[in-house]
Protein backbone atom coordinates (compact mmCIF):
# COMPACT_ATOMS: atom_id res chain seq x y z
CA UNK A 1 0.00 0.00 0.00
CA UNK A 2 1.10 3.75 -0.88
CA UNK A 3 0.88 6.05 1.54
CA UNK A 4 -2.24 8.22 1.49
CA UNK A 5 -0.36 11.45 1.78
CA UNK A 6 2.14 10.54 -0.72
CA UNK A 7 -1.54 10.46 -2.84
CA UNK A 8 -2.69 13.65 -1.82
CA UNK A 9 0.95 15.59 -2.30
CA UNK A 10 1.13 14.11 -6.11
CA UNK A 11 -2.68 15.71 -6.11
CA UNK A 12 -1.99 19.01 -4.95
CA UNK A 13 1.31 19.18 -7.20
CA UNK A 14 -0.13 18.29 -10.47
CA UNK A 15 -3.37 20.49 -9.63
CA UNK A 16 -0.69 23.36 -9.52
CA UNK A 17 1.46 22.31 -12.56
CA UNK A 18 -1.65 22.39 -14.72
CA UNK A 19 -2.64 25.49 -13.82
CA UNK A 20 0.56 26.88 -14.19
CA UNK A 21 0.75 25.34 -17.71
CA UNK A 22 -2.69 26.77 -19.03
CA UNK A 23 -1.45 29.92 -18.00
CA UNK A 24 1.96 30.29 -18.80
CA UNK A 25 1.30 28.45 -22.48
CA UNK A 26 -0.64 28.75 -25.50
CA UNK A 27 -3.51 27.12 -25.78
CA UNK A 28 -4.43 26.34 -29.18
CA UNK A 29 -8.55 24.83 -29.87
CA UNK A 30 -7.65 21.66 -31.74
CA UNK A 31 -9.49 20.90 -34.79
CA UNK A 32 -11.92 17.81 -33.42
CA UNK A 33 -12.89 19.79 -30.34
CA UNK A 34 -15.87 20.69 -31.61
CA UNK A 35 -16.51 17.09 -33.24
CA UNK A 36 -15.77 15.98 -29.58
CA UNK A 37 -17.18 18.22 -27.35
CA UNK A 38 -20.95 16.69 -28.14
CA UNK A 39 -19.44 13.52 -25.92
CA UNK A 40 -18.18 15.28 -22.77
CA UNK A 41 -21.24 15.73 -21.45
CA UNK A 42 -22.43 12.17 -22.40
CA UNK A 43 -23.46 9.80 -20.00
CA UNK A 44 -20.77 7.24 -21.10
CA UNK A 45 -16.52 7.12 -20.17
CA UNK A 46 -15.14 9.23 -22.75
CA UNK A 47 -11.03 7.60 -23.88
CA UNK A 48 -8.62 10.09 -25.21
CA UNK A 49 -5.81 7.84 -26.81
CA UNK A 50 -2.72 8.92 -29.20
CA UNK A 51 0.89 9.47 -28.51
CA UNK A 52 2.69 10.56 -25.18
CA UNK A 53 2.93 14.32 -25.37
CA UNK A 54 0.69 14.90 -28.12
CA UNK A 55 -1.60 17.27 -25.78
CA UNK A 56 -4.45 14.28 -24.19
CA UNK A 57 -4.45 16.42 -20.66
CA UNK A 58 -5.09 20.20 -22.30
CA UNK A 59 -7.08 18.53 -24.61
CA UNK A 60 -9.16 16.57 -21.87
CA UNK A 61 -9.54 19.85 -19.57
CA UNK A 62 -10.70 21.42 -23.02
CA UNK A 63 -13.52 18.87 -23.42
CA UNK A 64 -14.08 19.97 -19.82
CA UNK A 65 -14.17 23.54 -19.93
CA UNK A 66 -15.82 25.42 -17.40
CA UNK A 67 -16.41 22.35 -15.03
CA UNK A 68 -15.19 21.39 -11.65
CA UNK A 69 -12.90 18.89 -12.57
CA UNK A 70 -10.05 16.56 -10.54
CA UNK A 71 -7.15 15.56 -12.21
CA UNK A 72 -4.32 12.67 -11.50
CA UNK A 73 -1.68 11.61 -14.09
CA UNK A 74 -0.67 7.83 -12.55
CA UNK A 75 2.36 8.14 -14.86
CA UNK A 76 4.53 9.87 -11.84
CA UNK A 77 7.72 8.45 -10.54
CA UNK A 78 5.92 8.43 -6.85
CA UNK A 79 2.74 6.66 -7.97
CA UNK A 80 4.54 3.61 -9.61
CA UNK A 81 4.38 1.28 -6.49
CA UNK A 82 0.58 2.06 -6.30
CA UNK A 83 -1.85 -0.75 -6.57
CA UNK A 84 -5.64 -1.29 -7.21
CA UNK A 85 -5.98 -1.46 -3.34
CA UNK A 86 -4.76 2.44 -3.47
CA UNK A 87 -7.10 3.81 -5.25
CA UNK A 88 -9.90 4.58 -3.05
CA UNK A 89 -7.30 6.93 -1.46
CA UNK A 90 -7.22 8.72 -5.15
CA UNK A 91 -10.89 9.82 -4.26
CA UNK A 92 -10.60 10.81 -0.82
CA UNK A 93 -7.57 13.16 -2.21
CA UNK A 94 -9.44 14.33 -4.56
CA UNK A 95 -12.54 15.69 -2.12
CA UNK A 96 -9.96 16.75 0.27
CA UNK A 97 -8.12 19.78 -2.28
CA UNK A 98 -11.03 19.48 -4.97
CA UNK A 99 -14.04 19.42 -2.92
CA UNK A 100 -17.10 18.50 -4.13
CA UNK A 101 -17.00 17.43 -7.98
CA UNK A 102 -18.53 15.40 -10.44
CA UNK A 103 -16.41 15.09 -13.71
CA UNK A 104 -12.25 13.64 -13.08
CA UNK A 105 -9.48 13.51 -15.76
CA UNK A 106 -7.44 10.19 -15.34
CA UNK A 107 -3.70 10.27 -17.75
CA UNK A 108 -2.39 6.93 -17.68
CA UNK A 109 -4.06 5.13 -15.76
CA UNK A 110 -3.72 1.48 -17.22
CA UNK A 111 -0.59 1.71 -15.13
CA UNK A 112 -2.57 0.31 -12.74
CA UNK A 113 -3.68 -3.25 -12.44
CA UNK A 114 -7.35 -3.54 -12.63
CA UNK A 115 -8.28 -0.17 -12.82
CA UNK A 116 -10.95 -0.01 -15.14
CA UNK A 117 -13.20 -1.90 -12.08
CA UNK A 118 -12.07 1.26 -10.47
CA UNK A 119 -13.30 3.89 -13.26
CA UNK A 120 -16.77 1.57 -13.96
CA UNK A 121 -17.64 1.84 -9.91
CA UNK A 122 -17.08 5.69 -9.80
CA UNK A 123 -18.73 6.14 -13.82
CA UNK A 124 -22.09 3.80 -11.99
CA UNK A 125 -22.05 6.45 -9.02
CA UNK A 126 -22.59 9.02 -11.63
CA UNK A 127 -19.06 10.79 -12.21
CA UNK A 128 -18.29 11.90 -15.79
CA UNK A 129 -14.78 10.36 -16.48
CA UNK A 130 -12.12 11.04 -19.19
CA UNK A 131 -8.76 8.41 -19.46
CA UNK A 132 -6.14 9.37 -21.31
CA UNK A 133 -3.44 6.65 -22.26
CA UNK A 134 -0.95 6.46 -25.01
CA UNK A 135 -1.76 2.33 -25.95
CA UNK A 136 -4.81 2.33 -28.00
CA UNK A 137 -5.11 -1.85 -27.82
CA UNK A 138 -4.50 -1.77 -24.06
CA UNK A 139 -7.01 0.77 -23.09
CA UNK A 140 -9.49 -1.14 -25.33
CA UNK A 141 -9.12 -4.69 -24.45
CA UNK A 142 -9.58 -3.32 -20.75
CA UNK A 143 -12.44 -1.45 -21.33
CA UNK A 144 -14.36 -3.85 -23.54
CA UNK A 145 -13.80 -6.21 -20.70
CA UNK A 146 -15.99 -4.44 -18.34
CA UNK A 147 -17.64 -1.42 -19.56
CA UNK A 148 -19.20 -2.63 -22.57
CA UNK A 149 -20.97 -0.14 -24.44
CA UNK A 150 -20.39 2.91 -21.64
CA UNK A 151 -17.13 3.99 -23.37
CA UNK A 152 -16.43 5.41 -26.47
CA UNK A 153 -12.85 5.96 -27.69
CA UNK A 154 -11.47 9.55 -29.04
CA UNK A 155 -7.82 9.56 -30.72
CA UNK A 156 -5.93 13.03 -30.72
CA UNK A 157 -2.74 13.25 -32.38
CA UNK A 158 0.21 16.45 -32.81
CA UNK A 159 -0.77 19.41 -34.22
CA UNK A 160 -1.98 19.28 -38.06
CA UNK A 161 -0.94 22.57 -40.40
CA UNK A 162 -3.71 24.27 -39.46
CA UNK A 163 -2.85 24.25 -35.57
CA UNK A 164 0.46 24.88 -35.97
CA UNK A 165 -0.40 28.00 -37.66
CA UNK A 166 -3.12 28.82 -35.13
CA UNK A 167 -0.06 28.52 -32.61
CA UNK A 168 1.42 31.47 -34.27
CA UNK A 169 -1.67 33.47 -34.72
CA UNK A 170 -2.28 32.56 -38.35
CA UNK A 171 -5.79 32.23 -39.40
CA UNK A 172 -6.82 30.69 -42.13
CA UNK A 173 -8.45 32.85 -44.70
CA UNK A 174 -10.43 32.42 -48.19
CA UNK A 175 -7.88 35.13 -49.95
CA UNK A 176 -4.60 35.19 -49.00
CA UNK A 177 -2.41 38.04 -49.68
CA UNK A 178 1.20 37.57 -51.06
CA UNK A 179 2.53 38.82 -47.20
CA UNK A 180 -0.06 35.34 -46.01
CA UNK A 181 1.62 33.14 -48.64
CA UNK A 182 4.90 33.71 -47.89
CA UNK A 183 4.67 33.31 -44.28
CA UNK A 184 2.49 30.38 -44.75
CA UNK A 185 5.27 28.51 -46.87
CA UNK A 186 7.77 29.84 -43.96
CA UNK A 187 5.77 28.35 -41.18
CA UNK A 188 5.25 24.96 -43.45
CA UNK A 189 9.05 24.83 -44.01
CA UNK A 190 9.44 24.91 -40.30
CA UNK A 191 6.31 22.31 -39.62
CA UNK A 192 7.76 19.94 -42.26
CA UNK A 193 11.49 19.90 -39.64
CA UNK A 194 9.78 20.11 -36.58
CA UNK A 195 6.38 18.85 -36.98
CA UNK A 196 3.25 19.12 -34.16
CA UNK A 197 4.82 18.13 -31.15
CA UNK A 198 3.31 21.23 -28.43
CA UNK A 199 6.12 21.38 -26.77
CA UNK A 200 8.49 22.00 -29.32
CA UNK A 201 6.55 25.10 -30.36
CA UNK A 202 7.79 26.91 -27.00
CA UNK A 203 11.53 29.11 -27.68
CA UNK A 204 14.54 28.26 -26.43
CA UNK A 205 13.69 24.30 -27.18
CA UNK A 206 15.91 22.27 -28.84
CA UNK A 207 13.61 20.20 -31.06
CA UNK A 208 15.97 17.46 -32.19
CA UNK A 209 17.24 16.82 -28.55
CA UNK A 210 13.41 16.98 -27.50
CA UNK A 211 12.15 14.70 -30.18
CA UNK A 212 15.14 12.01 -29.72
CA UNK A 213 14.27 11.71 -25.92
CA UNK A 214 10.48 11.27 -26.41
CA UNK A 215 11.09 8.67 -29.01
CA UNK A 216 13.41 7.23 -26.36
CA UNK A 217 10.69 7.47 -23.54
CA UNK A 218 8.17 6.39 -25.61
CA UNK A 219 9.65 3.19 -26.76
CA UNK A 220 11.06 1.86 -23.00
CA UNK A 221 7.71 2.96 -21.52
CA UNK A 222 5.28 2.03 -23.91
CA UNK A 223 6.41 -0.65 -25.92
CA UNK A 224 9.58 -2.36 -24.16
CA UNK A 225 8.23 -2.21 -20.44
CA UNK A 226 4.76 -2.74 -21.69
CA UNK A 227 5.32 -5.84 -23.69
CA UNK A 228 8.59 -7.27 -21.78
CA UNK A 229 10.42 -6.98 -24.54
CA UNK A 230 13.08 -8.85 -24.22
CA UNK A 231 15.68 -8.10 -27.57
CA UNK A 232 15.38 -4.16 -26.66
CA UNK A 233 18.20 -3.39 -29.79
CA UNK A 234 16.20 -5.05 -31.93
CA UNK A 235 12.75 -3.19 -32.03
CA UNK A 236 14.94 -0.38 -31.34
CA UNK A 237 16.03 -1.24 -35.01
CA UNK A 238 13.08 -1.98 -36.22
CA UNK A 239 11.83 0.94 -35.09
CA UNK A 240 14.55 3.04 -36.81
CA UNK A 241 14.00 0.91 -39.89
CA UNK A 242 10.85 1.80 -40.59
CA UNK A 243 11.66 5.04 -40.04
CA UNK A 244 14.08 5.50 -42.37
CA UNK A 245 11.48 3.83 -45.02
CA UNK A 246 8.35 6.09 -44.35
CA UNK A 247 5.76 6.11 -47.07
CA UNK A 248 7.30 3.29 -48.75
CA UNK A 249 6.08 -0.04 -48.32
CA UNK A 250 6.67 -3.02 -45.38
CA UNK A 251 7.21 -6.36 -45.74
CA UNK A 252 6.81 -8.15 -42.32
CA UNK A 253 8.55 -11.05 -44.16
CA UNK A 254 11.66 -8.64 -45.09
CA UNK A 255 11.51 -7.67 -41.29
CA UNK A 256 12.13 -11.07 -40.38
CA UNK A 257 15.07 -12.08 -42.88
CA UNK A 258 16.79 -8.43 -41.70
CA UNK A 259 15.89 -8.64 -37.70
CA UNK A 260 16.46 -12.27 -37.64
CA UNK A 261 13.60 -13.02 -36.37
CA UNK A 262 12.29 -16.14 -35.43
CA UNK A 263 8.80 -15.71 -37.34
CA UNK A 264 6.69 -13.71 -39.36
CA UNK A 265 4.37 -13.81 -36.54
CA UNK A 266 7.38 -12.03 -34.30
CA UNK A 267 8.00 -9.17 -36.83
CA UNK A 268 4.32 -8.63 -37.36
CA UNK A 269 3.76 -8.44 -33.21
CA UNK A 270 6.95 -6.01 -32.91
CA UNK A 271 5.43 -3.82 -35.63
CA UNK A 272 2.11 -4.17 -33.99
CA UNK A 273 3.61 -2.81 -30.85
CA UNK A 274 5.26 0.15 -32.22
CA UNK A 275 1.62 1.05 -34.13
CA UNK A 276 0.16 0.41 -30.18
CA UNK A 277 2.44 3.55 -29.05
CA UNK A 278 1.29 5.61 -31.90
CA UNK A 279 4.64 6.29 -33.33
CA UNK A 280 3.52 4.50 -36.86
CA UNK A 281 0.14 3.40 -38.64
CA UNK A 282 -0.15 1.39 -41.63
CA UNK A 283 -2.28 1.73 -44.71
CA UNK A 284 -3.62 -1.35 -46.90
CA UNK A 285 -4.02 -1.85 -50.39
CA UNK A 286 -7.51 -1.58 -51.37
CA UNK A 287 -8.76 -4.79 -52.19
CA UNK A 288 -12.16 -6.90 -52.67
CA UNK A 289 -10.81 -10.07 -51.07
CA UNK A 290 -9.51 -9.51 -46.96
CA UNK A 291 -7.16 -12.14 -47.05
CA UNK A 292 -5.36 -10.31 -50.08
CA UNK A 293 -5.61 -7.49 -47.70
CA UNK A 294 -4.22 -8.98 -45.18
CA UNK A 295 -1.52 -10.38 -47.38
CA UNK A 296 -0.70 -7.84 -49.10
CA UNK A 297 2.70 -5.47 -48.04
CA UNK A 298 1.22 -2.15 -46.23
CA UNK A 299 2.72 1.34 -46.48
CA UNK A 300 4.51 2.88 -43.59
CA UNK A 301 3.72 6.29 -42.07
CA UNK A 302 5.48 8.21 -39.03
CA UNK A 303 3.14 9.99 -36.59
CA UNK A 304 5.16 13.09 -36.90
CA UNK A 305 7.07 14.63 -39.35
CA UNK A 306 9.67 16.05 -36.99
CA UNK A 307 10.54 12.58 -35.68
CA UNK A 308 11.41 11.53 -39.05
CA UNK A 309 13.81 14.66 -39.35
CA UNK A 310 15.30 14.17 -35.73
CA UNK A 311 15.95 10.31 -36.13
CA UNK A 312 15.67 9.68 -39.97
CA UNK A 313 18.34 9.73 -42.41
CA UNK A 314 17.45 11.51 -45.43
CA UNK A 315 18.30 13.01 -48.94
CA UNK A 316 16.76 16.41 -50.21
CA UNK A 317 15.21 13.52 -52.53
CA UNK A 318 13.17 12.60 -49.81
CA UNK A 319 11.03 15.29 -49.79
CA UNK A 320 8.40 13.63 -51.74
CA UNK A 321 7.70 11.01 -49.08
CA UNK A 322 7.50 13.34 -46.20
CA UNK A 323 5.20 15.48 -47.95
CA UNK A 324 3.11 11.75 -48.74
CA UNK A 325 3.53 11.38 -44.65
CA UNK A 326 2.15 14.28 -44.04
CA UNK A 327 -0.75 13.80 -46.17
CA UNK A 328 -1.57 10.35 -44.78
CA UNK A 329 -1.66 11.66 -40.89
CA UNK A 330 -4.42 14.38 -42.14
CA UNK A 331 -6.52 12.13 -44.19
CA UNK A 332 -6.52 10.16 -40.36
CA UNK A 333 -7.38 13.41 -38.60
CA UNK A 334 -10.02 13.50 -41.38
CA UNK A 335 -11.73 10.35 -40.65
CA UNK A 336 -12.90 11.53 -37.64
CA UNK A 337 -14.59 14.88 -39.35
CA UNK A 338 -15.40 13.12 -42.57
CA UNK A 339 -15.88 9.45 -41.74
CA UNK A 340 -13.19 8.41 -44.54
CA UNK A 341 -11.70 5.31 -44.70
CA UNK A 342 -8.29 5.46 -46.83
CA UNK A 343 -6.29 3.27 -49.05
CA UNK A 344 -3.51 2.97 -51.36
CA UNK A 345 -4.33 1.01 -54.59
CA UNK A 346 -1.73 -0.91 -57.20
CA UNK A 347 -2.06 -3.58 -60.08
CA UNK A 348 -0.33 -6.25 -61.25
CA UNK A 349 1.08 -3.61 -63.87
CA UNK A 350 2.61 -1.71 -60.14
CA UNK A 351 0.57 1.55 -61.28
CA UNK A 352 0.28 2.82 -57.91
CA UNK A 353 -1.89 5.53 -56.54
CA UNK A 354 -1.15 6.84 -52.72
CA UNK A 355 -4.67 7.22 -51.53
CA UNK A 356 -8.22 5.97 -52.17
CA UNK A 357 -11.11 7.60 -50.28
CA UNK A 358 -13.92 5.92 -49.46
CA UNK A 359 -16.78 6.54 -47.51
CA UNK A 360 -18.91 3.47 -47.32
CA UNK A 361 -19.07 1.12 -50.18
CA UNK A 362 -18.37 4.19 -52.40
CA UNK A 363 -14.73 5.38 -54.18
CA UNK A 364 -15.12 9.25 -53.36
CA UNK A 365 -11.70 10.86 -54.58
CA UNK A 366 -8.27 9.53 -56.00
CA UNK A 367 -5.29 11.09 -54.28
CA UNK A 368 -1.61 11.25 -55.60
CA UNK A 369 1.02 13.02 -53.89
CA UNK A 370 4.01 14.45 -55.85
CA UNK A 371 6.67 16.90 -54.68
CA UNK A 372 7.82 18.43 -58.51
CA UNK A 373 5.93 17.40 -61.85
CA UNK A 374 8.08 19.72 -63.60
CA UNK A 375 9.49 16.67 -64.84
CA UNK A 376 7.80 15.28 -67.65
CA UNK A 377 8.19 11.73 -66.85
CA UNK A 378 6.95 12.12 -63.49
CA UNK A 379 4.08 14.24 -64.15
CA UNK A 380 3.36 11.38 -66.76
CA UNK A 381 3.75 8.38 -64.74
CA UNK A 382 1.63 10.47 -61.45
CA UNK A 383 -1.29 10.75 -63.99
CA UNK A 384 -1.27 7.30 -66.15
CA UNK A 385 -1.73 6.17 -62.37
CA UNK A 386 -4.52 8.46 -61.74
CA UNK A 387 -6.63 7.46 -65.08
CA UNK A 388 -5.72 3.50 -64.36
CA UNK A 389 -6.98 3.70 -61.30
CA UNK A 390 -9.84 5.96 -62.70
CA UNK A 391 -11.55 3.94 -65.22
CA UNK A 392 -11.19 0.06 -62.70
CA UNK A 393 -12.80 1.80 -59.17
CA UNK A 394 -15.15 4.02 -61.67
CA UNK A 395 -14.50 7.28 -59.86
CA UNK A 396 -13.50 11.09 -61.46
CA UNK A 397 -12.51 12.77 -58.47
CA UNK A 398 -9.29 12.91 -59.26
CA UNK A 399 -6.48 14.94 -57.44
CA UNK A 400 -2.35 15.78 -57.33
CA UNK A 401 -1.42 17.39 -55.12
CA UNK A 402 2.12 19.04 -55.00
CA UNK A 403 4.58 21.98 -53.37
CA UNK A 404 3.12 25.01 -55.65
CA UNK A 405 1.63 24.17 -58.86
CA UNK A 406 -2.46 24.75 -58.85
CA UNK A 407 -4.09 24.16 -61.69
CA UNK A 408 -6.15 21.87 -63.80
CA UNK A 409 -6.10 19.65 -66.94
CA UNK A 410 -8.68 17.47 -68.88
CA UNK A 411 -6.71 13.94 -70.12
CA UNK A 412 -8.97 11.20 -71.87
CA UNK A 413 -12.21 13.07 -70.95
CA UNK A 414 -11.11 13.45 -67.04
CA UNK A 415 -10.01 16.18 -65.28
CA UNK A 416 -7.23 16.10 -62.92
CA UNK A 417 -6.51 18.84 -59.95
CA UNK A 418 -3.45 20.10 -59.08
CA UNK A 419 -3.31 21.73 -55.78
CA UNK A 420 -0.51 23.11 -52.81
CA UNK A 421 0.08 20.94 -50.57
CA UNK A 422 -0.01 24.00 -47.84
CA UNK A 423 -3.32 24.79 -48.90
CA UNK A 424 -5.06 20.89 -49.42
CA UNK A 425 -4.00 20.90 -46.08
CA UNK A 426 -6.16 23.73 -44.42
CA UNK A 427 -9.22 22.58 -46.27
CA UNK A 428 -11.94 20.12 -45.26
CA UNK A 429 -13.40 18.08 -47.80
CA UNK A 430 -11.61 19.11 -50.93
Amino acid sequence: MIDKYIIQQVVIDQKGELEHLCKRDKIVERTLLHFYQKQANSDIIKVITGIRRCGKSVFAHQLFRDKHVAYLNFDDERLFSMSSEDLNAVVEAFYEIYGDFKHIIFDEIQNIPRWELFVNRLHRQGFNIIVTGSNAKLLGRDLATHLTGRHICLELFPFSFAEYLHYFGIQKKEILSTRDIALMKRRFNEYLTNGGFPETLKENIDTKSYLRSLYSTLITRDVVLRHKIKYVKTIMDIATYLITHHSGFVSFNKIKNIFNLKSIHTALNYTMFLEEAYLFFFVRRLTNKYKESLLANRKCYCIDPGIIHALGFKSSADKGKLYENIVALELWRRKYLEDIEFYYWQDIYKHEVDFVIRVGTKIKQLIQVCYHIDNYDTQKRERDALLTASKELQCNNLLIITENTEMEEVVHKKKIRYIPIGKWLLQINS
